[in-house]
């Protein structure tokens, strides 16, 4: 049976997704690439081209590695907030095509929820971003739709996976601790008391420092 799944979203130790201040410049804001370092410096990451600052081409081999490549396989979609798409404002550029060039690494139907909707963007490489404006069950649906029978990606920011996870409808939640306080910006964890409840929860350490949590229904 087809699955809503969440991988590779990193977290503080103060439980923070994202810094405060975000710009075009600054897509985490104050937290910069803190959060993902641990990602960036992967194999698979490095050989997808999106190795971040500096180059990890060569990349690690390890936990977070074989964590890493659990991202993509036996994805149909994608949903994403308005804030992942873009920083503040992109709504009044017509001329905003995200952040990640003419080739996003989705390869999938991406559903990007935000309030003022427009038309597909179609990208290199498999990627069609849908602007909606829909709940996220409805925009579950749209994804199922156009998943085909695979899995769907919830793939956040902050905000819109706090509604999924609230609203009973991720299936598997990968997050990745990073051993850095941020002590502003975006949490994830707001509201979801005993949240964890509905899950089994696996916990697996990495040499590089960051803790793997798995939650799976």
């Amino acid at each position: 049976m087809p699955r809503a799944r969440v991988h590779n979203f990193s977290i503080s130790l103060d439980g923070f997704a994202t810094g405060e201040g975000l710009s075009a410049d600054a897509p985490f804001g104050h937290a910069g690439h803190r959060l993902h370092e641990w990602m960036f410096a992967t194999r698979h990451w490095g050989g997808l081209g999106l190795a971040g600052p500096g180059d990890a081409a060569a990349g690690t081999a390890g936990v977070d590695n074989a964590f890493a490549e659990r991202h993509g396989p036996g994805i149909g979609a994608e949903i994403m907030g308005a804030g992942k798409f873009g920083p503040p404002g992109w709504q009044d550029d017509p001329g905003w095509r995200g952040w990640w060039g003419e080739n996003p690494p989705f390869h999938t139907p991406t559903f990007v929820l935000t309030h003022r909707p427009r038309p597909p963007l179609v990208m290199d490489g498999g990627t069609t971003f849908h602007f909606v404006d829909a709940a996220p069950a409805e925009a579950l649906d749209l994804a199922w739709e156009a998943a085909d029978g695979l899995d769907v990606r919830i793939g956040g920011g902050p905000t819109m996976l706090r509604e999924f996870l609230a609203a009973g409808l991720v299936d598997h939640l990968h997050v990745v601790q990073v051993p850095i306080l941020l002590g502003r910006g975006v949490r994830l964890w707001d509201g979801l008391e005993a949240w964890e409840q509905q899950y089994d929860v696996e916990v697996v350490s990495s040499p590089s420092g960051v803790t793997h949590l798995t939650f799976t229904r």
